[in-house]
């Protein structure tokens, strides 16, 4: 029996299920590496070969956990698997001793799985598992069977069906259907189409797609193959910014092992289905992740976004009716089609179904990539999944979809978490990332952050993203150094809502999202920066004042000696004095003082 016959794949999953070894995975995605994972890899490989012992040493993806990172999971016969954190070389080696050399269970190292109970991994059900560099470890779960189940029982009309009654929405931002994208295509009629897997993840904080590439490529390459199938395309495009270096060596790995098992290229399966794949990286412009700019930048022109209609479903890629999606949506087209889409409508909400995969950062104590069902509320999210604030301090905001996204205050964190609830309340779903901000954070400097990242990435082709952009950075400027009035806050908004109705691309249209969401939600933090001239959060340096409490003061002569521009005089008799008309308010004084003796304000 031929790899290219479908029964081989289905008796080849079959074999490797009965299969029963030991094993050891090491979680080897970009936050484990980074970690150490790879010395921790390299240890067991050498120590169980050095021992003669029947284990398997492999490679996994990101198990979301990167606070905890290195992990490791170790599953001997006859025992629970475990999974242990922090595992550097020296828990490694205790590991080894204790755990597979002993059959004894290091207690201290073993992940406490708090917030696990709340997650509903589909999107991610292979990362932690499978071996991204192994076609075989992805058949052994059940990989390629909802492609063998496509091209043997369905037509397009039925694949189309199962993603509508699934309720399938783009992870990619906009949540449009994903069945409606698919039809328009399957429809169009042309002489050649085209899939495109949009990866070209820009926004600050987030890591979903590079983690879903980097540890369960094949999913998104199976996604990609039965999109081909329904619509009629028998070529696609992985656009994968450069700086993704891992996910693009995996991705690639993939591809060549689906060809070598006959799942692309001409009469996959012996069906007649003729379908193959080409990676292309970008350049890192955040606009290439609007899909009219992808399609330009894939063509080889620079990436500008153009006017929609005609939508790239109709004329895309070359004029060529096109579908494209973005990681996480493909990721879950697999696992629809094998289970149905009546299975999948069950998660979530009425109007938002399945789970969402988001990248859960800022002052959170568990950082770290998480899988929700749609509904989960954001108080759920930060203190049930998430472990709180960190630090323990009081919750301000969180923020969710990036550039594109708004800022949601701390009395909305019992709203439940779908497209519906963060559009009525001024953000959106975006891709997923999912900011936590404390009483630290300043919202006129979180504004200001966005938009100078929109100004930076702007590609300039329309006047009210380019101009009105650089405009309201302008304003937000002169908010946060105390030099504005309360009529540039009004000018300010009226800038906003203008881009919003007049920026060609999704991406200018959104920029003003968040300074639109803190005028509403913190408005009271722009008055103070106005009127009051303070920052009480103190990230507006302008606005700074810092001195030194006669009473408090130590006289050790630490900030004395840090000042980089002798602002501080005196000496440890007399005790020391700051002049304001000297300082750079660069806050060093503040960080070295050992007795709360230097105070700002």
């Amino acid at each position: 029996m031929e790899k290219t016959d479908s029964n081989y794949i289905k008796n080849l999953r079959d074999k490797l299920k009965k299969q029963k070894q030991s094993w050891v995975r090491v979680g080897m995605a970009t936050c484990g590496i980074a970690a150490g994972s790879d010395q921790a890899f390299s240890f067991f490989t050498d120590k169980i070969k050095e021992s003669s012992l029947d284990i398997k040493v492999s490679k996994c993806g990101c198990a979301g956990m990167c606070y905890v990172e290195p992990l490791v999971e170790v599953g001997i016969q006859g025992m629970e698997s475990v999974l242990y954190c922090n595992v550097d070389l020296a828990a490694a080696s205790e590991i080894f001793e204790k755990h597979i050399l002993g059959n004894k269970v290091v207690t201290r190292l073993v992940y406490n799985g708090k917030g696990l109970d709340k997650q509903k991994r589909i999107v991610l059900r292979n990362c932690s598992v499978v071996n991204p560099e192994s076609i075989e470890d992805y058949i052994a779960f059940d990989g390629y069977q909802g492609l063998i189940k496509v091209l043997t029982k369905c037509s397009s009309d039925d694949v189309i069906n199962e993603l509508k009654i699934s309720g399938l929405r783009g992870r990619g931002g906009g949540g449009f259907p994903t069945w409606m994208k698919w039809n328009f295509a399957k429809n169009a009629v042309s002489d050649q189409k085209y899939i495109i897997c949009n990866a070209d993840e820009g926004d600050p904080g987030a890591y979903m797609d590079r983690s879903v590439l980097e540890g369960d490529p094949h999913s998104v390459l199976e996604g990609m193959m039965i999109a081909g199938y329904t619509i009629g395309a028998s070529k696609g495009f992985l656009y994968i910014r450069a700086e993704y270096p891992l996910a693009i060596e995996r991705i690639q790995n993939a591809i060549n092992q689906a060809r070598e098992y006959g799942l692309l290229g001409d009469n996959i399966l012996n069906r007649n289905f003729q379908f193959d794949l080409e990676v292309r990286l970008g350049a890192g412009a955040f606009v290439c992740g609007e899909e009219t700019a992808l399609i330009a930048s894939i063509e080889g022109k620079r990436g500008y976004p153009r006017p929609r209609p005609p939508y790239p479903s109709l004329k895309g890629l070359w004029g060529k009716p096109t579908v494209i999606n973005n990681v996480e949506t493909l990721a879950n087209i697999a696992i629809i089609l094998d289970k149905g889409g009546k299975w999948f409508s069950e998660i979530g909400t009425e109007h938002s179904k399945g789970t969402k995969v988001f990248a859960l950062t800022g002052k959170v104590k568990s950082s770290g990539l998480i899988e929700v069902p749609m509904g989960t509320t954001l108080r759920e999210i930060v203190f049930d999944v998430g472990g709180g604030v960190l630090y323990d301090k009081k919750i301000k905001a969180v923020q969710t979809g990036g550039p594109s996204g708004g800022v949601i205050p701390s009395e909305f964190l019992d709203t439940p978490v779908d497209y519906e609830n963060l559009q009525n309340l001024g953000s959106i779903m975006g891709s997923g990332g999912m900011i936590v901000m404390d009483e630290d954070d300043c919202m006129v400097d979180i504004a200001k952050f966005y938009m100078q990242f929109c100004v930076d990435e702007s590609c300039g082709k329309c006047a009210p993203c380019r101009i009105g952009t650089y405009q309201m950075l302008q304003y937000l400027t002169k908010i946060s150094r105390g030099q504005a009035t309360e009529a540039d806050i009004d000018n300010l908004e009226d800038i906003c809502h203008a881009v919003q109705k007049a920026a060609l691309c999704g991406l200018g249209q959104t920029a003003p999202n968040p300074v639109l969401s803190t005028l509403k939600y913190f408005h009271e933090e722009y008055l103070e920066h106005v009127k009051g001239k303070k920052c009480s959060a103190g990230k507006c340096v302008r606005l700074l004042n810092y001195k030194i409490i006669r009473n408090a003061c130590k006289k050790c002569g630490a900030c004395f000696h840090v000042c980089p521009v002798k602002a501080i005089s005196g000496n440890k008799n007399d005790g020391y004095t700051i002049d304001s008309t000297k300082c750079i308010k660069c806050g060093k004084c503040y960080d070295t003082c050992r007795f709360d003796a230097v105070k700002r304000g």
